[in-house]
């Protein structure tokens, strides 16, 4: 008796995995939730988006399909002789940011136009850039957004991580809450760099720095005999640092500075040197999201451009909009 009651709870198990694996057979993929096109550029569910872009260049308007935009932002963000699985995860990135820019921003600061192709208030861009790679790239990846919960990302990327992604608070003094698809994140980057280079130096005279401090960020340095990092974020990069008696925001000293000269907040040594300042450190650019260099090695490694774009952010989709 004793025997046949644990047949029959075996039985029962057994019939239940077996009944539980058919099922997890049947069920059909999760299907994410698509966006919805800003209507501002919308033709229609399914069909590319046509843009009204303003050229800095030459204080133009211009009339195109989100596509071409798409290549001519990647040929100004990266080298177009770049592996094009890194090129294709750029173009997601570059198509998601526009729609999200215009979603959030309702449009360029320029008249009316939707975006412009000024590198400060949305991408760069460099259509001359364009070859059969880049193409290849937005061809690939046509209509693909990268998503979280049915909506936009804000498609961060940056050239070099030094090693480390950021938080968008640390590495943007960014005001809203932490966005949940934004992660900190080994990248491997550490061993290449911009310029063949993988760490950077920047000199600024006393006099230089207390002016610009007191003109963009309202402190007064006084006599500049110190500098220190006060406050580090999670990802290593300094978030508040003092200069004589001010203490600035990094982000926004750096682009106070200009993000050229002060290439990162991944400082490694902040110290006076006689009349100067001297800033040393690694990678460059904010460090938040996707970073570029660490796109070309993982493309070299072989991961494709959505393995690329789900290393740097969290639980996210990339989903196709359009044909």
């Amino acid at each position: 008796m004793k025997n046949r009651y644990c047949y029959l709870v075996l039985a029962i198990v057994l019939f239940s995995l077996i009944s539980g694996c058919s099922m997890a057979r049947r069920m059909p993929a999760r299907k994410p939730a698509l966006p919805e096109i800003p209507s501002r550029i919308s033709r229609g569910a399914g069909v590319e988006p046509s843009l009204t872009v303003y050229d800095v260049q030459t204080k133009t308007t211009k009339k195109m399909g989100l596509e071409d935009y798409v290549a001519g932002v990647v040929a100004g963000e990266m080298e177009n002789y770049w592996p094009v699985e890194a090129l294709a995860a750029q173009a997601i990135l570059a198509r998601t940011y526009v729609l999200e820019f215009i979603e959030d921003k309702g449009g360029s600061k320029y008249g009316n136009a939707d975006i412009s192709t000024d590198f400060e208030e949305a991408q760069a861009w460099n259509p001359g850039n364009i070859n059969e790679n880049i193409k290849k790239a937005v061809s690939m990846t046509r209509g693909k957004v990268a998503t979280y919960k049915g909506g936009y990302i804000k498609a961060w990327f940056h050239s070099h991580s030094g090693g480390m992604t950021a938080t968008a608070k640390e590495g943007l003094n960014f005001k809203e809450s932490e966005p949940p698809y934004i992660k900190v994140v080994k990248s491997p980057d550490a061993d290449v760099g911009p310029e063949g280079k993988k760490t950077w130096h920047a000199t600024f005279e006393k006099s230089e720095l207390s002016s610009i401090i007191k003109s963009k960020m309202g402190q007064d340095t006084g006599p500049i005999d110190n500098a220190a990092i006060v406050e580090r974020g999670p990802s290593g990069r300094a978030t508040q640092i003092k200069i004589g008696k001010a203490t600035v925001n990094a982000p926004d000293l750096r682009i106070a500075l200009g993000s050229m000269k002060m290439r990162s907040t991944l400082l490694t040594s902040l110290r006076v040197e006689g009349d100067k300042v001297i800033m040393e450190g690694k990678g460059f650019g904010h460090g938040v999201g996707l970073s570029q260099w660490g796109a070309n090695v993982m493309a070299k490694q072989g991961k494709s451009p959505e393995d690329i774009i789900k290393y740097y952010f969290k639980n996210v989709d990339v989903v196709k909009l359009w044909k």
